[in-house]
């Protein structure tokens, strides 16, 4: 027993030491700060959730109205759900930022880093999906029946799959217990990924603007790198609190004050701010299997970038076209949000349809255009 403590404290003190002088590069900008930053949100969204979770209970009917007396009832309880639920969008907006950054200055050269990265966002994404749907409010409840219904498009086992997800025909009381469930367990199997992330990471060391790998341009972590990831976190947390403190539903939809009706359908269904290009490029497809496919590949086409990126498309030589690229890439995920926001109709069909193609262009069109400048310029 007393050498497993000894062995348990060597391993704490090795891994403090590890952290502490880890050796980090002098040049990384603030965009490095949002790795931080998203463990913070983890930890946020965690807290709340658990607090949230205490009293909650899964049902078609209930939901919604226990969700309602419980806000108006219990102390602080408003707090807790308007920083749960504006979480989320500060938990995607460091994501996003995150992996922009890792686009732009090629971390993807880290393959299990970024693998590992990529599987945190999947998981990010159902378990926001399946909290989403538990307030039971009228736009989760018709976007839970929308997109759960994309399953029956899978051949031969679609319509079971959708069958088993609803626990019936459709979305009722057994379907919210199911991602009542989930929505508990994805984010500490989120937590396990971070560790295997942070983990990975301190085997290859972090990535810097022109990507040196020389020792003599590292430091150690802390304190100056410390330091200034706690005033990243100083500043972020202000601004979140002033959001949730006085803006709190400015990131929310109104139809989200009315309770869960079948009989009635929204007259735009729309998820949050932070599915919204993945929805854009669904709705762009015709055809419903290869608007499916389209939602996934949107993100499951992160993955390949480990194999199609190339460690010289950083020289400084290919630095102007990759900055064009980068930022119009930028760009198109900007306007598809914006077009997800718009009504099913002409000039918002077409609109869509071209930025999906510039979506999708950009992951080929990146390693092609190294290339031919390469071949151009050497």
């Amino acid at each position: 027993m007393t050498k497993t403590i000894m062995s348990s404290n060597s391993l704490m003190k090795t891994f403090s030491m590890t952290l502490v002088k880890l050796p980090t590069p002098l040049n990384i900008s603030t965009m490095w700060n949002f790795g931080s930053l998203l463990s913070l949100c983890l930890i946020i969204q965690i807290v709340s959730g658990l607090l949230l979770s205490s009293s909650y209970s899964p049902g078609i009917e209930t939901s919604f109205p226990l969700m309602t007396m419980t806000m108006e009832t219990m102390d602080k309880s408003w707090l807790i759900r308007y920083i749960h639920a504006n979480g989320a969008s500060l938990f995607f907006a460091c994501l996003y930022i995150h992996i922009g950054r890792g686009i732009f200055y090629g971390s993807m050269l880290y393959k299990h880093v970024w693998s590992v990265g990529v599987t945190i966002l999947i998981l990010v994404m159902a378990t926001a999906f399946l909290g989403y749907v538990l307030p039971v409010n009228q736009m989760s409840f018709w976007g839970a029946s929308v997109i759960t219904n994309l399953f029956s498009q899978i051949p031969y086992l679609g319509p079971t799959i959708v069958e088993y997800v609803w626990g019936g025909v459709s979305v009722h009381t057994m379907t919210i217990m199911r991602f009542f469930t989930f929505h508990f367990i994805l984010p500490f199997i989120v937590l396990a990924m971070v560790i295997v992330h942070i983990t990975f990471l301190h085997q290859t060391g972090s990535s810097n603007p022109l990507g040196l790998t020389s020792n003599s341009m590292k430091i150690s972590f802390n304190s100056f790198l410390s330091l200034k990831d706690l005033l990243g976190v100083l500043l972020i947390s202000t601004l979140f609190l002033t959001l949730v403190l006085g803006h709190p539903l400015l990131l929310g939809d109104d139809e989200n004050f009315n309770a869960a009706n079948a009989a009635v359908t929204p007259q735009h269904i729309q998820p949050e701010w932070y599915f919204l290009f993945a929805y854009a490029i669904l709705r762009s497809i015709p055809n419903k299997l290869g608007g499916v496919m389209a939602l996934a590949f949107s993100v499951l086409i992160l993955y390949t970038m480990t194999l199609t990126f190339n460690s010289k498309m950083k020289t400084t030589s290919f630095y102007p076209l990759n900055t064009m690229l980068f930022w119009s890439f930028v760009v198109t995920v900007a306007l598809l949000t914006w077009i997800g926001m718009r009504p099913v109709q002409e000039p918002y069909i077409m609109t869509g349809q071209i930025l999906t193609v510039m979506y999708f262009s950009f992951f080929m069109v990146n390693p092609l255009m190294f290339k031919l400048w390469d071949k151009l310029t050497y």
